[in-house]
Parts: structure tokens; sequence; C-alpha cells
């Protein structure tokens, strides 16, 4: 299959799964090695063929569903939307509003957004509000991501754009790997959840959705999530996106131009 078969694959394809090509546009390749290997499963030699088994096999569009997951994760991604928020949330919490930090991280993928969230806490809010709590609610439709996310051990590439004091303080060498420290995982729950069938009941003092709905999915589909996710966003809650989505419609506002933190 070559590069122009897949992506007549993907653009017949993908709207039938509420997904917009635009997305996949940049990172189509690891999708359609994907596609190939299935492919190759099944004995499907041509796109042709392929097509018309997700015509007549309603089964086969949930596994090539599975293989439309685009995972990109790493530690701090995005560092300025992380300096942003430590600075508002620090703002807050100083002033004695609440206790218990309550954050959904959905998508999560291997855990590296949920343990950046655990470590922005204890290194710049727990010292501003002594006492509080941080529970963290990380979902992902990918169970074998998930029990990555539990084991919590990544390569170094992982941990690129971590503040070099934040790692050494953070994690622990094992095996040629850095492992979250123990009291970095306090206060995390993982679940396996595909967030177009179900979401974690707020309310939520920040929801992290980067990456995921407002690129990938199309226009009707991101509009239905957001009214669920604003539903579970607390009263002056964060809604924080990928550095190049943007929310559709104007339900919330861009707190600072450049950093897709909502509220």
């Amino acid at each position: 299959m070559n590069d122009a078969d897949c992506v007549a694959l993907l653009q017949w394809a993908l709207p039938r799964l509420h997904l917009r090509w635009e997305g996949f546009r940049r990172v189509r390749g690891q999708v359609c090695k994907r596609i190939a290997r299935r492919m190759s499963e099944l004995g499907s030699a041509e796109v042709g063929e392929y097509r018309q088994r997700l015509e007549l096999d309603p089964q086969e569009w949930r596994h090539f569903d599975s293989l439309c997951r685009v995972t990109i994760s790493r530690f701090h991604r995005d560092r300025l939307v992380f300096e942003r928020l430590g600075e508002l949330l620090a703002r807050r919490m100083s002033t004695g509003e609440g206790k218990v930090l309550r954050v959904w991280s959905a998508g999560c993928a291997s855990g590296e957004e949920p343990y950046t969230v655990a470590i922005l806490f204890r290194r710049r809010l727990l010292p501003v509000a002594p006492g509080s709590r941080l529970a963290v609610v990380a979902t992902d439709v990918d169970a074998q991501l998930l029990e990555r996310a539990r084991i919590g051990c990544y390569a170094r590439g992982s941990l690129r754009e971590l503040p070099e004091e934040w790692r050494e303080e953070s994690f622990e060498r094992v095996d040629g790997e850095w492992c979250i420290k123990a009291r970095f995982r306090e206060g995390i729950e993982w679940r396996c959840e595909d967030l177009r069938e179900r979401m974690p009941d707020g309310p939520f003092a920040v929801i992290l959705c980067r990456n995921l709905v407002f690129t990938y999915f199309d226009d009707l589909l991101q509009r239905r999530l957001l009214g669920q996710l604003l539903s579970r966003l607390g009263e002056g809650g964060l809604l924080v996106l990928g550095s190049h989505e943007t929310l559709p419609g104007d339900r919330l506002r861009r707190l600072e131009p450049g950093v897709p933190i909502y509220g």
C-alpha cells in the first residue's frame, strides 16, 4: 500500500468514525503502517479488498478505529502551558481556594501528562498551599498504554522537556530507564475509558484534553464532547488544550494569547 492509497482510504473511512482527515495529515505515517500490517494479517493485498471488508464487517470498524489512535506523549510537553497553568493555580491555591485539586487528564496515553501534573503540584503548588491534596483521574482507551503508565518507567527521550532539577528530584534510574518516584504516583487513578462513550464525574478544577478531541474528531463530535467537558468543570475551572488547538464556539475564553488555557 503506497501513501496515495492510504490517504484515499483514510479520507473515505475517517468521516464514518467522526474523525477529521486534517488532523491526521501530518501523522498519517504511523497510522498507514498499522493499516498495512492489519491488511497483511487479513491477507488483503489491495486497499480495495480491505475497504470492502470494512463495508461488510462492522467489527472491523472497531479494529480500524484502534489503528487510528495517535500517541505522541512527553513529560512537560509544551512547557509554556505548564508554566502558565502552575502560575494560575498557585495564585488560586495560595488564597485557600480548595484543599483538594481535582484534575482530569483525558487521553493520558502512557502517563507522562498526569505525572507531570503530579510533579507540578509538589514542586509549585504544595509549597503555597500546605495541606492541599491532588486527585487526578487519568483516562485512556488503550489498556496497554495504561499499564505502561502504571509501571511509570520511561526512556530518556520522554523526559527531554522536563527541567533537569525536576527530573533529578522526581525520577530514579532503574535498569536503564527513568522511573517515577513513589511520592509522585500518589493521588492518580488510572481508568480505561473511551471519552466518546463515558467520562468521569466532575467537578474538576482542571481538565487537560490536549491533542485529541480538537485535533482528530470532526466538528459535530467536538461540539457534543465540549458540552460534556464543560459540564464537568467546576466554578472557575480551567480547560487546557494542545498548543495548536482551538475551541469551537465561544463558550469559554482563552485566558492569555498564545496559551491554550481556557476559563
